[in-house]
């Protein structure tokens, strides 16, 4: 886990539960800690800009976790494991990481903040608690698609969390942006017909109801 300026951090596994070189001691002492979840989608950047600025707010250090699995699932890595391809893919968990935190931020990274980031092998849920698991860490996840098949294929992110961390849960509501985009594409995928409506709020503001 590295700072921001330094990059995503890398070599984590959820199943080890801990940290290379990790210092046990160190982080029974640490100060009190903003897990946001990582993806990449414009419900994560939204998540990402709140949960920096709860660590403005309260001091707290933010940290951005992005959680990758083998293609095919940890099960079908194990029927055939492939080191150097795992080696890409967790290349390209690291590069995806790395372009979140510059669309939200800019190269500079943001101003007034404690943020680190770190890509983790394992589901996601499972990566945030490693972190969380304090109860006066905070989690901060997006509400992810509002597509009512998508929620019905796979558990809720959100929902699992609020389950199973030990400390407060923040969902972000999506991006009037990404509402409006996955309206379109669910219009598209029906062929029914798209209006040219402009599209507002885009600025990263996250509207909370």
């Amino acid at each position: 886990m590295d700072e921001r300026d330094g990059g995503p951090g890398r070599g984590l596994d959820v199943d080890r539960g801990v940290e290379q070189g990790a210092d046990t001691e160190r982080d029974a002492l640490r100060p009190r800690r903003i897990v946001v979840g990582v993806s990449g989608s414009l419900g994560s950047l939204a998540a990402l800009h709140r949960a920096v600025g709860e660590g403005r707010r309260t001091g707290a250090e933010v940290l951005a976790v992005l959680a990758w699995l083998p293609q095919g699932g940890e099960i079908g890595y194990r029927r055939a494991p492939c080191p150097p391809l795992l080696a890409v893919w967790e290349e390209s968990a690291t590069a995806r990481l790395a372009e979140a935190l510059e669309a939200a931020f800019g190269v500079g990274g943001p101003v007034g903040v404690r943020l680190s980031s770190c890509v983790v092998r394992g589901e996601t849920v499972r990566a945030l608690t490693l972190f969380a698991d304090r109860p006066d860490d905070l989690v901060v996840v997006g509400a992810g698609s509002g597509s009512r098949l998508r929620r019905g294929l796979r558990a809720s992110v959100p929902a699992e969390c609020l389950r199973r961390v030990v400390c407060p849960v923040l969902v972000v509501p999506r991006p009037p942006l990404q509402r409006e985009w996955e309206g379109r594409s669910w219009r598209h995928l029906w062929q029914l017909p798209v209006e040219a409506v402009p599209v507002t709020g885009a600025g990263g503001v996250v509207r909370e109801r």
